[in-house]
């Protein structure tokens, strides 16, 4: 008896399956630069340098963690790509860099095709908010390599800034207020915490009701990623915007010293901040200490901005006028300690 690859676990007409279902799919993401269809060996972008007086090419790649984790339990798979795109696109706003396009690779031990059109379909959408193409990616099937209705997602994004409008944080003075821009929760961070603290401290399941907060485990931890392209895009035409930290893995600690000069420090007065009922259960429940709790989660912020102080008024306006709230949570002194970028006071976390 002659052996077949679909015998060791590939199912070739599966993929080819999913390729036509995805097509009208992934073609509502094209711009007009793209010149290739789905299928072609390598996904082409006709990228206008005209466009530009000295085009900078700013690229990203990342995933979503365990997430996949809680989507895998709820068997819900139709946001888990908008917080794909979220975590690419949002890494290179932060630079100035509009994302121009996105591919993705979804890899799985048996191809599900109606699976991987829901998680296909959330990356499209993520693409749309964003405004970029998803011009490629691959779906490949390792048989017995990932468990049975399991999958790994990453995600790659390009995208371009004029030189001169590079957000590097070198223009970051003393006296410049620091702005957060809010997040819809955990985003897609601090997940083998939060689900430590759900799943193994609360003995809760996916679809346990959580009273005090008004939703399941499951819908807690499923809420897509914010993506802040468009808003802080429009920001860029209207404001000088010094600097931009996206506020992932690593919380306020790491990521808002990525972009300080050295000589300045990030103080962080959040007195009239409230910080969302989501982070102060899990560092109630979960027993966490605050630096902790700030280190891990983004506590409610999902973006920081620096600007000038003349300006901040404005731009706090103008960002929650276009559907992203924002406010002011600390302002830029002269660093006095090598060792402390970032300071917090007055968290209330009671």
């Amino acid at each position: 008896m002659s052996l077949t690859y679909k015998d060791a676990g590939v199912n070739i007409n599966e993929g080819n399956k999913l390729v036509d279902m995805i097509g009208p799919v992934v073609k509502g993401t094209f711009r007009p630069e793209v010149l290739t269809d789905i299928g072609s060996f390598g996904a082409m972008f006709s990228f206008n340098s005209n466009n530009y007086k000295s085009p900078v090419l700013v690229s990203s790649a990342d995933g979503v963690g365990t997430k996949l984790r809680v989507a895998f339990m709820m068997n819900k798979h139709d946001t888990i790509g908008i917080d794909l795109v979220a975590m690419n696109v949002n890494d290179i706003i932060v630079q100035g860099a509009e994302p121009l396009f996105f591919l993705d690779y979804l890899a799985t031990s048996n191809l599900d095709s109606a699976t991987a059109l829901e998680v296909i379909k959330g990356i499209a959408e993520g693409c749309k908010i964003a405004g970029c193409a998803l011009i490629g990616g691959e779906t490949a099937e390792m048989p017995t390599f990932y468990k049975d209705g399991e999958y790994e997602l990453a995600g790659f994004t390009v995208g371009v800034v004029d030189n001169d409008k590079i957000i590097d944080g070198a223009s970051i003075s003393i006296g410049d207020k620091i702005i957060g821009l809010a997040s819809s929760g955990l985003h897609s961070n601090g997940y083998s915490l939060a689900r430590k603290i759900f799943f193994e401290k609360l003995n809760k399941s996916v679809n346990d009701d959580i009273p005090e907060l008004g939703k399941t485990v499951g819908d807690i931890l499923l809420e897509p990623t914010i993506i802040y392209v468009k808003t802080i895009k429009n920001l860029m035409r209207g404001f000088r915007i010094k600097g931009i930290a996206h506020i992932t893995g690593g919380g306020f600690y790491e990521n808002i010293k990525r972009v300080l000069p050295s000589s300045c420090t990030a103080k962080l007065d959040l007195d009239e901040y409230k910080i969302p009922p989501l982070f102060k259960f899990l560092k109630k429940e979960g027993g966490v200490e605050a630096r902790e709790m700030m280190r891990t989660f983004n506590c409610g912020v999902g973006m920081v901005l620096i600007v000038d102080s003349k300006e901040v008024d404005d731009v706090t306006h103008r960002a929650s006028a276009m559907g992203n709230e924002a406010f002011v949570i600390g302002e830029v002194v002269r660093r006095e300690d090598d060792t402390v970028p970032v300071i917090i006071e007055n968290a209330e976390w009671d």
